[in-house]
């Protein structure tokens, strides 16, 4: 047993919530044996509550013959990664990109700033920690974002003086850099998703690696984030869990911040408990909040208890969001999705630029399991940005088969040159990183994009262009 687990079982402020972190058994499982066809498929309360499975199997999102007819198509991938799939249902998706969806990371920024500039090493941890937990508020929406097509990009500025890229830099497997950076600090990322199809449910595997770099403290971080559980998904209402640890290290210096997420179940939901550690393992900080709504620090002993005279502290605090948003957007993804933050001469492969994301994101498909509402939407977005699409009822038949279709017939052209792809803005380093859930093969950026925008801003002849006119185009062989 490592000193981290004997501090916390030997009385500390968390010691009771903490023991049953890595235990399923809080959450109600219940399998619904009673639907014919159905037997051992898991029904997950979140509440806890006194409903039978039978009955909460009949709640959530989907109409009955929707549901039975995705648990037929879907009940073969089961124990399968889905991370690819693009034959899904429609109602399942976002008008996001994974691209994207990386950059929800960023809307509480300042976070990382505050880091860089306290003096405090402790301080420094706390303030890193909230921001990286400040994105699972965003995480548990419940739906699919798009899958990037290879060599697309994602670019973002004004926001906190932040500059932000990334690009899918791999497509077998699924592989997205990225890159940020403003005054205080730098942001790294190379990530693999694996997921794990359970047949009601998802396992999300972070397989990544994320470093921070504070520029003025001149410390780097690395960020171990826990596993992310999808429940429900066909049968009962769906709901968004992330049990077990997030650890964040200081590499520079050996401290390190280790925060359990407690599982869904008879303490809540939610909730985050933790603790700031130095070098030699002794713990300085308690922190504790809720992951979807707030974090909370006060200075402990070396037991872990709260030093007297002190008080919890608010660290972090979710912002306002929109009302009956139909994707839960925040305010923050809506600005990720429109072109305010969009910097000028925006690159042709930009996720925004996508004819499906956008068509999706424009078109009413609340009653998308219909061929009306299908229907509808071939007749308002046939010619979109020179693409046609043909949706069918129960899938995105249109959405994606083209971009699809083409990214196969760049990679068999690819091939028959004896040609490889090269990302653009990142390099393959040939570093091979472990992960808790696989290796890693890393990415870095290589500054070419950093060159590439200031040639853009110092250039007195670039032409002001009506981004919603570029046409989507990551494509490597352009005319193919």
């Amino acid at each position: 047993m490592s000193s981290n687990d004997e501090k916390r079982e030997g009385g500390g402020f968390f010691s009771a919530l903490t023991s049953s972190v890595k235990f399923w058994g809080n959450a109600v499982q219940k399998s619904v044996n009673g639907l014919l066809g159905y037997e051992g498929l898991e029904v997950i309360n979140p509440e806890g509550g006194t409903e039978d499975a039978e009955a909460e199997a009949e709640r959530g999102r989907w109409k009955k013959e929707d549901r039975d007819g995705y648990w037929k198509m879907m009940q073969k991938y089961i124990g399968a990664d889905v991370t690819s799939m693009v034959s899904l249902p429609v109602i399942i998706f976002e008008p996001m990109t994974m691209l994207q969806k990386m950059t929800e990371l960023m809307e509480y920024c300042h976070l990382l700033d505050l880091a860089d500039e306290t003096e405090d090493p402790y301080m420094r941890l706390v303030y890193s920690s909230s921001w990286a937990i400040s994105v699972y508020f965003a995480y548990q929406r419940m739906w699919k974002p798009f899958n990037p097509i290879l060599g697309e990009t994602y670019e973002m500025v004004n926001h906190g003086g932040v500059t932000f890229i990334a690009e899918q830099v791999s497509h077998h497997p699924p592989m997205s850099a990225g890159h940020a950076e403003n005054e205080h600090f730098v942001y790294d990322i190379t990530s693999k998703l694996k997921t794990k199809f359970l047949g009601n449910s998802l396992e999300v595997y972070p397989v990544g690696r994320t470093r921070v770099k504070l520029k003025n403290a001149d410390v780097v971080l690395d960020l171990v984030p826990p596993l992310t559980k999808v429940n429900n998904l066909i049968f009962g209402r769906t709901w968004v869990d992330s049990p077990g640890e997030m650890i964040m290290t200081n590499l520079t210096t050996g401290d390190k911040v280790v925060l359990y997420f407690q599982p869904c179940g008879c303490a809540g939901r939610y909730e985050v408990d933790g603790y700031v550690y130095d070098a030699a393992e002794e713990p300085k900080i308690l922190m504790t909040g809720k992951w979807n709504e707030f974090m909370s620090y006060q200075p402990c002993d070396g037991e872990g208890e709260p030093l007297p005279g002190t008080a919890l502290q608010e660290v972090w605090r979710v912002a306002a969001t929109p009302e009956n948003d139909k994707y839960q957007y925040t305010y923050f993804a809506h600005k990720i999705n429109n072109f305010d933050t969009a910097p000028k001469q925006l690159l042709g492969s930009d996720s925004r630029l996508r004819p499906d994301r956008y068509a999706l994101e424009q078109g009413d498909l609340s009653k998308s399991g219909s061929e009306k509402a299908n229907v509808r939407l071939v007749e308002v977005y046939i010619g979109l940005r020179g693409y046609r699409f043909l949706l069918k009822p129960h899938g995105l038949m249109g959405y994606g088969s083209f971009l699809e279709d083409k990214q196969r017939a760049e990679k068999r052209h690819r091939e028959s040159l004896g040609d490889q792809f090269t990302p653009r803005w990142f390099s393959i380093t040939g570093e091979i990183a472990p992960t808790p859930w696989g290796d890693l093969e890393l990415y870095e950026y290589n500054g070419k994009y950093s060159e590439h925008r200031a040639s853009i801003e110092k250039s007195d002849s670039v032409e002001e262009v009506d981004v919603k006119s570029i046409k989507f185009s990551p494509w490597q062989y352009p005319d193919l």
